[in-house]
């Protein structure tokens, strides 16, 4: 079953500062279909313009991970870390038992980026923070885990859930593969170019819901950049 979700479809809203797209619900935009996919409880396609961003606010209990698809964004948090992600590569804060940060765009340009929350497999844990760069040339024509709570994806940033983060790139006519175990539940955005997966169609920042597919093959329709979530029920 794969359920493509037009990316005119969904909520989300416009601050000037800020334009946010929601794949499921989040802060004013609810939809009682779109609560989450199972592990997967947020993804939202922000749009932050320069010199601008998300001043300090708390988070607990939960994985976020941020995508930086363009320009890039500055991090700042409550346990001292400070870091600045670009365009390509990830940012993982386990939020765990508490955590306050800070996110802007200290660029001269607008920035834009998938942020995803997903479920952590137990609360209360020690928050973390960490970065690390991702050569796009290292996932071309194939996925590559960004981000992991499966210990055999040791180059991946840690979660502390039972899920992936993967990244790919794709050349026009060019395919890669996943293979999704028995009950898992995936999500797969392109975060540019047109793709079919499994025979179904999306444009860029369109969704996939993705559910009982033992094989993933995505066909890229014309260059493009894709992140998939792999998560547990």
């Amino acid at each position: 079953m794969i359920e493509r979700r037009p990316f005119d479809s969904l909520g989300g809203a416009d601050h000037g500062w800020l334009d946010a797209k929601h794949h499921f619900s989040f802060a004013g935009y609810h939809d009682p279909n779109r609560m989450g996919w199972g592990a997967l409880r947020v993804w939202n396609d922000d749009t932050i313009a320069p010199q601008t961003g998300f001043p300090p606010h708390p988070h607990a209990d939960m994985e976020i991970i941020t995508y930086v698809r363009e320009g890039a964004i500055s991090h700042r948090d409550s346990l001292g870390n400070e870091g600045r992600t670009q365009a390509g590569d990830v940012q993982v804060m386990s939020a765990g038992s508490g955590i306050t940060h800070a996110e802007y765009n200290q660029e001269a340009d607008t920035t834009r980026i998938f942020q995803i929350w997903i479920i952590p497999d137990t609360q209360g844990q020690p928050p973390a923070w960490g970065t690390r760069p991702f050569p796009k040339g290292d996932r071309s024509g194939r996925f590559v885990a960004l981000a992991s709570g499966f210990k055999e994806d040791a180059d991946a940033l840690p979660l502390r859930t039972d899920a992936r983060v993967l990244g790919a790139t794709l050349k026009a006519g060019e395919s890669a593969e996943y293979t999704m175990a028995a009950g898992r539940y995936g999500y797969l955005v392109p975060a540019k170019g047109a793709v079919e997966i499994n025979g179904v169609r999306l444009d860029a920042r369109d969704g996939a819901a993705i559910r009982d597919e033992a094989v993933l093959r995505v066909t890229a329709l014309e260059d493009a950049e894709l992140v998939l979530v792999d998560a547990a029920p």
